[in-house]
């Protein structure tokens, strides 16, 4: 399966040449016709909408098309948003082809996604290559938007990165949990579950704790039960289980079964209705993730888009839906500044980006197009999200 992939990528990235001769003629008609066409602005997303993580973008989707229809009560210079949806099927090998159809094709000013850091690093080279605006609403991986010391120019996000995400946690185990050792269960599979733990690791050990055992599993599996039973033998008071919800919700299930009542904490990976559906409330009890915001936090800002998400979609919104809807006001800001469609000047507007209020926190870009914003901390008690402290970076 690794080989297949990868070779759909390489062929799919050799298209990219096909596409440079174009390049000239996307970013015209993005400056003089709104990258469509007359009064609209078309904004690709190439989401996960099918697939293992679909759960995450299908989220993304509903936070974008809410601010989408709020943005376009108003408009912008007097032209609207359109939103062009491509489903990757949470596969690299699609991403990719997702986003030469978007710039080859739709002609977008801008592509929104994916969801997760494997599929979003799979479209940065067509981005860069091609000078139209990326934006993971929530791709965490460093190497997004920074590889080897060079700033991928064209690309940018609005979430925090893992580093930050598992220094978090790593302190909140420390301090507030007062715990001295931990385990800590991977993704092998996943950039996103590696850099969490690496940086959970790091902070960990720095701040005077002790990892006493270090497991691993792949994405798909489902029988976790003799790698936890190890785990149980170290004696951890603590397991950072840093990975998506689909075996996150098997793994917390299975551990509970096995008698491992220890506290459990990962990232945002973790956020999605379906993991209370697939680990049982009653094993969440205990547990606690690292967020991009709760929508239980008091903050004014927070909960008028709350009420407004409820309107529409009649649920509460989980993080997902508010980094879409915030990714979305993010390029709408600037593609204002800009005062052009054209997708270099987006480009520029995006990078100057400077206290911009969001759902999720105040929005400024340092040096490597990544924001410098809050975490929130939540812990599940009988199956709900319950807002527990936020941490500064």
């Amino acid at each position: 399966m690794k080989k297949k992939r990868t070779a759909g990528i390489v062929a799919s990235l050799m298209l990219t040449a096909g596409l440079m001769a174009g390049c000239g003629n996307n970013q015209q008609s993005g400056g003089s016709a709104g990258g469509g066409g007359g009064d609209v602005i078309k904004v690709g997303a190439n989401l996960e909408l099918s697939g293992g993580v679909a759960s995450y973008g299908q989220s993304i989707a509903e936070g974008l098309e809410l601010a989408f229809d709020e943005i376009n009560k108003k408009g912008i210079d007097g032209k609207k948003l359109e939103l062009v949806k491509v489903d990757n099927k949470s596969e690299a090998a699609e991403a990719t082809n997702g986003a030469i159809k978007l710039i080859s094709q739709d002609k977008v000013v801008a592509i929104i996604g994916s969801a997760t850091s494997t599929n979003t690093l799979a479209q940065v080279q067509i981005a860069n290559d091609n000078k139209v605006p990326l934006i993971t609403p929530t791709g965490t991986n460093p190497t997004i938007t920074n590889k080897d010391g060079k700033v991928n120019e064209f690309v940018f996000r609005t979430c925090f990165i893992d580093p930050f995400q598992g220094t978090v946690a790593a302190k909140f185990a420390l301090d507030e949990l007062k715990v001295k050792n931990a385990a800590v269960l991977i993704d092998s599979s996943s950039d996103y579950s590696k850099g969490l733990a690496a940086s959970f690791k790091d902070a960990f050990t720095q701040g005077g704790g002790k990892i006493v055992a270090e497991e691993a599993y792949v994405a798909k599996d489902t029988d976790f039960r003799a790698t936890l039973t190890r785990i149980k033998s170290a004696n951890p008071e603590f397991i950072f289980l840093p990975g998506y919800y689909e075996e996150v919700g098997l793994i917390v299930k299975q551990a509970r079964e096995l008698g491992l009542n220890v506290p459990i904490m990962g990232g945002d990976g973790w956020d999605s209705p379906k993991l209370v559906e697939i680990a049982g409330k009653d094993a969440l009890n205990n547990t606690y993730i690292t967020n991009h915001y709760s929508s239980g936090d008091p903050d004014p800002k927070i909960q008028e888009f709350v009420k407004a998400f409820q309107a529409k979609y009649n649920k509460a919104p989980d993080a997902f839906n508010a980094l879409g809807y915030d990714t979305a006001y993010f390029l709408a800001d600037a593609i204002k500044r800009a005062g052009s469609a054209d997708p270099v000047k987006i480009k520029d507007a995006l990078a100057k980006t400077k206290d911009l209020q969001l759902v999720s926190g105040t929005l400024t870009l340092d040096e490597n197009h990544d924001p410098v914003k809050s975490a929130a901390i939540l812990e599940y008690k009988d199956g709900q999200q319950q807002f527990k402290t936020k941490v500064n970076p």
